[in-house]
């Protein structure tokens, strides 16, 4: 049974060089598709056992002797590139330290994103782990600050025209409906937010993207791991920070985007999507001398 998602159907073709092969059985081991299995020494292909191929690319990785090819699922031979040499990779302290770095930044300089940084910045969110390949996960890139303010101003006639909706009496009478937590949140921070947003707006301050030259907007189908467009972003936002770049993440661009049929017709986007995440970035207007220690709410170990 082969695992379908957004953008694929079927398994990928894997195949073998017997000729180099020396049925190490690695390629196995790595195998949580299962159509790679070990018989009279001899590594065997059958795509009927369990999901098949999903092409996660892990028999090629480990494989000493390069003697595994995949393709399909969006995955070619020219996509396995060689690991950098130990010497190039960052250690625990470098990584630790631009990780205590990073700020949520949302003063910028007027200095505009590169068109190189942009691609850098893609490039290393598009190494994030996913659940189920290929990704399905989407990325819409809003370069320079015209095409931001734009974004914006979309964003917010789709919350203009929803504001109807969070008046008083209409939240107190969805109350049943959407829960305690839920009314809570809507009552003491989606309302107020949305209300600065607006009226900031009319005092020409942009309190939504806060001026920035740069924002992606990651989205993914609404049958894909929502887990997989946040770590993306994630990997974006640790990706500017070592180029320099100060970034924040925002929320609300994802549920005004989920929500707007106009929105979503006009970005050429799903009809049916997770909420998404958006992040702006920049180059900081100001220097941080200062981290922030941070704290789980709960570590425990078992």
């Amino acid at each position: 049974m082969s695992l379908d998602v957004g953008r694929v159907k079927g398994t990928a073709e894997v195949t073998i060089d017997y000729e180099h092969c020396n049925s190490c059985g690695l390629c196995v081991k790595v195998c949580k598709g299962a159509p790679l299995y070990m018989e009279n020494r001899k590594i065997c292909i059958d795509q009927s056992r369990l999901f098949g191929c999903i092409a996660c690319g892990q028999c090629v990785c480990v494989c000493p002797n390069n003697c595994i090819t995949v393709k399909g699922r969006d995955l070619s031979p020219d996509d396995i590139i060689k690991i950098p040499i130990k010497e190039g990779k960052a250690t625990y302290t470098q990584l630790f330290d631009l990780m205590l770095a990073r700020r949520s930044v949302r003063n910028f300089k007027e200095r505009e994103v590169e068109r190189h940084v942009v691609e850098n910045i893609v490039a290393a969110a598009s190494t994030a782990p996913m659940g189920i390949p290929p990704s399905d996960v989407g990325i819409l890139i809003f370069q320079g600050r015209d095409k931001v303010k734009a974004f914006r101003n979309d964003l917010l006639d789709a919350l203009k025209s929803w504001k109807w909706m969070m008046s008083p009496a209409m939240l107190k009478t969805m109350r049943p409906f959407i829960g305690k937590e839920n009314y809570s949140s809507f009552k003491s921070f989606v309302i107020p937010a949305v209300d600065a947003y607006v009226e900031m707006d009319k005092k020409g301050e942009d309190w939504f993207f806060y001026d920035a030259p740069l924002a992606l907007y990651f989205y993914a189908a609404s049958t894909s791991d929502p887990a997989d467009l946040y770590i993306a972003a994630t990997y974006a936002m640790l990706a500017a920070e070592s180029l320099g770049m100060g970034s924040c993440m925002l929320g609300f661009t994802g549920y005004a985007v989920k929500y707007s049929k106009k929105l979503r017709r006009k970005y050429k986007l799903p009809a049916k999507i997770q909420p998404g995440i958006c992040i702006i970035f920049g180059y900081p207007a100001f220097n941080y001398h200062k981290a922030l220690r941070r704290r789980f709410a709960e570590v425990r170990q078992m």
